[in-house]
């Protein structure tokens, strides 16, 4: 398998996303976190890692591209605007990014992993892994997840629009949760696409009808939206509890 992915090195792009607004946490992607801006921890990942071609980042902020290079990465280009507002939807963003790096770079990418900046808590074998499963199974995306906390099988409601609560999963009825079918919480850290599926513009969502997952452990579960969340990543950092 080893020399199979280094053969597919080249035709591999990274991307990691990092436009310039936040409302959530103000400037979050550029902020430090335990002495470094956050976005350096994926840079550093993804570098480590070394099995892309180029490591791209896509963003509309000059003061983000300046650091992002200052660590390592790529910025051939600025994100169009119209792809980095509040109500921007990601997928977009990557294929510009990957139409753009190929133009740039005159090379055609197979696959595109996109690696989320606010989703830090990953290892470079989760990458590997993640990897190697993708080009096993060959599906058109696969997304990192982790175990769910919740299921909508047997502890989570909905109300119907007579106002009453019942299982947001109704059928069959599981008195144990160990019975119910097992459900997983994206993490938002880890995508693959193959080509052809992203650079269709009519794919908007990574879920497809090929889509696998690939299962992280749930202390990577961590979406940095809030302060509260950047301050839990933090404390792990510095607790020694997790590395970056």
């Amino acid at each position: 398998m080893d020399n199979l992915l280094n053969s597919k090195n080249q035709a591999l792009l990274i991307t990691i996303c990092a436009r310039g607004g936040s409302k959530g946490v103000k400037g979050k992607n550029i902020r430090e976190l335990a002495g470094k801006p956050l976005i350096y921890y994926t840079i550093n990942q993804a570098k480590k890692w070394g099995r892309g071609g180029h490591i791209v980042v896509s963003t509309d902020s000059e003061e983000i591209a300046k650091i992002a290079k200052s660590f390592g990465a790529e910025v051939p280009f600025l994100r169009p605007s119209d792809l980095a507002s509040d109500i921007s939807a990601k997928i977009p963003a990557i294929r510009h990014a990957l139409l753009s790096s190929e133009d740039i770079y005159k090379e055609k990418y197979n696959l595109v992993m996109d690696l989320d900046v606010t989703s830090p808590v990953r290892t470079i074998q989760d990458l590997e892994n993640s990897y190697s499963l993708f080009l096993e199974k060959k599906p058109k995306t696969l997304f990192s997840v982790v175990a769910a906390h919740k299921n909508p099988y047997f502890n989570m409601v909905e109300i119907n629009t007579e106002g009453k609560a019942g299982v947001c999963k109704p059928g069959k009825h599981f008195i144990r949760r160990q019975e119910t079918p097992k459900v997983y919480d994206v993490n938002a850290s880890i995508y693959i696409y193959d080509r052809n599926f992203l650079i269709n513009k009519r794919n908007i969502n990574v879920i497809s009808d090929d889509s696998i997952v690939y299962v992280m452990g749930d202390v990577s579960r961590t979406d940095i939206d809030s302060e509260l969340d950047f301050k839990f990543i933090e404390f792990l950092v510095k607790d020694g509890i997790i590395s970056l």
